[in-house]
């Protein structure tokens, strides 16, 4: 097909995306994501306080993105069995970006959701987005889904990660993770 996501389009946006993951590493910004779910199959969450640098490589360096490799096992199973059936699955990815810094978005129209969520929601198969806790957090209180705030020496920071990195539109300094379904 010639359509607009045909590899002449899918090409070039890769290649821009490699790029900017080189620009956003001059900051000090890791970016890694993979397959939280497939099908009925789950890997386990990012913990939202942040993953070790080695686990975020071997994300980046998987042919089959998944920390659990059971988890990855059970995912390529459904997979070849929908493809088998001439059906198809669904799945979920989990994205974490760590060290972004306290600041970056804005409390309105260009909020960091708002930006990432417009980036998302490009691609064509995604139908669902959550950041932090979600759709989870709106079955508890706000008091167990608020992230108390600390002083780490001459930082502040959050004693957990409810909010994924991401306060009214603008990071908090906390891992920012998300999930599209």
């Amino acid at each position: 097909g010639g359509g607009h996501f045909s590899g002449r389009l899918t090409a070039p946006l890769c290649i821009a995306g490699g790029i900017c993951l080189q620009l956003l590493a001059h900051f000090g910004v890791r970016i890694a994501a993979h397959l939280v779910q497939v099908g009925t199959a789950v890997d386990r969450r990012f913990d939202p306080m942040g993953e070790s640098e080695e686990t975020l490589d071997a994300l980046r360096n998987a042919p089959f993105p998944t920390i659990s490799p059971e988890a990855a096992a059970q995912m390529q199973a459904q997979i070849e069995e929908a493809r088998r059936s001439l059906d198809s699955v669904g799945g979920i990815v989990e994205c974490i970006a760590q060290g972004v810094p306290a600041g970056w978005g804005d409390p309105m129209f260009d909020g960091l959701e708002n930006r990432i969520a417009r980036v998302v929601f490009g691609i064509p198969a995604v139908k669902g987005l959550e950041f932090g806790s979600g759709f989870a957090g709106s079955a508890v209180t706000g008091s167990r889904n608020n992230d108390p705030y600390y002083m780490d020496g001459e930082t502040v920071r959050t004693r957990s990660n409810a909010h994924g990195g991401i306060l009214g539109g603008i990071s908090s300094g906390m891992p920012v993770v998300f999930r599209a379904a």
